[in-house]
């Protein structure tokens, strides 16, 4: 099977692991022209206000209504809102240093120091709380740009001194609960337990703003803690109706509590409030980073209770169109995975040499590993071997971004040396890599690493490896032992051991997880045959 060539892979790959997460990079210009458009103000986004410096109440409330879209991650009408007010009043520092956020957002560090300068450029003009936020944000770029330099540790500082000032001031409350997760992605998304404090404080502050309790939201769901992250993002809905994500953060909050059928009606507002608010704003559809990351975990949704012809069609669909932000288009790897999954290893490597012709190295990447694991497959370890070796050679060139696939080049890597022999070193290999899955927060991670889960055991079946057939149905258990694909390999493992009580208790459990899923759905069908051959007397 090329074992050398294997054990030179496990020699290289140490190195990406060592390095921070990705970014949120753009991959595709925006045009600026749909940035400035012009369009209506919007009802049921939800309050937010922000005094700054202006004698202009028509610019205030074009702000404001640019801090709310801020605020839920809608980074091109927030553009467009803060473009409002400066066509009211061109001297509006903030309004630039909003844009500095919306085109951070947007994946364009460029365009959020250009912005930054122009307020700093208008700030004499400005009022000290103003001034006080210009200079907050440059730390928070410099800490963006320098991870791992002093700027982090100078942004707390000045955000706790600010906050000895304004105490109460929600904005401010915000920004450093943000800092505490030192992330370079979207503000509030990575947030933790030690955030919670200050989102907390901000929600007592302003009682009829949404922000603290989508951010609330994150945080909870970060740390684990769901039933309270469901609170808060189902508060965000009635507070921001027309607001996208905020439905789609209900879905994840209702996947996670085991109310899959809840959070598809979720998923499904957000994705008719995309539709409706792009047709209306004359937004394409790729230049809409929520429409991708919707439409994944909607696809996830469908999957996790069986409806696959409803995910296939959402997944190709979504597939065929470019995201404008890696994490989007570092998504697509879930088309071929899914193929896999039900057994269509051609269409799977299909759509891994499409993911191979990208221009991004991290979604080329992971267009090799998914080859990979398609030729595994089919039995074909030399060219399996090759794809991970490729993917690699690629990461090791990819900078800091090539950590969030670490993981899954060393699953690769294991899978490969269980099926080439050396079983004791394939599962150490594959122990790890889920280990490193599950600790990511957030619920794309952990819909992924359901399935990765789903299809690693899938694959200890087929090379014969009961131990970690085993040892992998009960990871998925620790992971959601809600899922019926979990109860299903707890079934298929307690057949295999003769515990025919357990094996018709399992798949009956997975039977009726499954009531809604398609019925030609081949796990579905596979359950319902060894249950009915079960309940036969021997």
């Amino acid at each position: 099977m090329g074992r050398s060539l294997v054990v030179i892979l496990l020699s290289r790959a140490d190195p990406i692991a060592q390095q921070p997460p990705a970014s949120n990079g753009m991959l595709r210009p925006i045009p600026f022209s749909l940035l400035q458009e012009e369009s209506p103000r919007q009802d049921g986004i939800g309050t937010a206000h922000e005094q700054v410096t202006t004698s202009s109440s028509d610019a205030q409330r074009w702000y404001d209504d640019g801090q709310a879209h801020l605020y839920s991650f809608s980074w091109i009408e927030a553009a467009r809102a803060f473009h409002a007010a400066l066509r009211i009043d061109n001297r509006l520092a903030m309004a630039h240093l909003g844009l500095s956020f919306a085109f951070g957002g947007l994946g364009s560090m460029q365009g959020a120091n250009d912005e930054l300068r122009r307020a700093r450029d208008l700030g004499a003009g400005a009022g000290e709380r103003d001034r006080v936020r210009i200079r907050l944000r440059s730390l928070q770029l410099a800490t963006l740009a320098d991870p791992d330099g002093t700027s982090r540790r100078d942004s707390i500082t000045a955000l706790d001194r600010a906050l000895q000032m304004y105490p109460r001031d929600v904005e401010l409350l915000l920004l450093r609960g943000e800092a505490e997760a030192g992330s370079g992605g979207p503000p509030g998304m990575s947030s933790g337990a030690s955030a919670i404090g200050f989102f907390e404080r901000a929600r007592q502050a302003a009682p009829q703003a949404f922000a603290p309790h989508h951010y609330l939201a994150h945080a909870f769901e970060n740390s684990g803690q769901m039933d309270l992250a469901v609170r808060e993002s189902e508060t965000y809905t009635r507070m921001a109706p027309a607001v996208a994500h905020a439905h789609h953060m209900f879905g994840h909050g209702l996947l996670r509590t085991d109310k899959a059928t809840r959070a598809i009606e979720e998923f499904r507002k957000a994705a008719d409030l995309e539709v409706l608010h792009n047709t209306t704003g004359h937004i394409p559809q790729e230049y809409d980073w929520h429409h991708h990351h919707n439409a994944s975990l909607l696809a996830a949704a469908y999957r996790y209770v069986g409806q696959m012809r409803a995910a296939a069609d959402l997944l190709r669909s979504t597939f065929s169109v470019a995201a404008p932000l890696l994490p989007e288009e570092l998504d697509k790897r879930a088309w071929p995975a899914f193929l896999l999954a039900q057994g269509a290893v051609p269409d799977a490597l299909e759509a891994a040499q499409r993911l191979i012709a990208h221009a991004s190295p991290i979604v080329r990447a992971a267009g090799h590993l998914r080859a990979a694991h398609s030729h595994m497959a089919s039995g074909q370890l030399q060219p399996a071997a090759r794809e991970t070796d490729a993917a690699l050679d690629v990461l090791r060139g990819a900078g800091p971004d090539a950590a969030v696939l670490a993981p899954d080049l060393r699953l690769a890597q294991g899978e490969l040396f269980l099926r080439g022999g050396d079983r004791p070193r394939g599962r150490q290999m594959i122990r790890d890599a889920i280990a490193s899955l599950r600790a990511r927060p957030g619920p794309d991670a952990w819909t992924e690493t359901l399935f990765t889960l789903e299809a690693i055991a899938r694959a200890a079946r087929s090379v014969g490896d009961a131990d970690l057939s085993t040892e992998l149905a009960e990871e998925l258990q620790r992971h959601d032992p809600s899922y019926a694909g979990t109860r299903f390999a707890l079934a298929v493992d307690a057949e295999r051991r003769g515990n025919r009580m357990a094996a018709l208790r399992e798949y009956e459990y997975a039977l009726q997880r499954w009531h809604s899923a398609d019925p030609d759905f081949a796990d579905l069908v596979y359950a319902r045959a060894h249950a009915a051959a079960l309940r036969q007397p021997r």
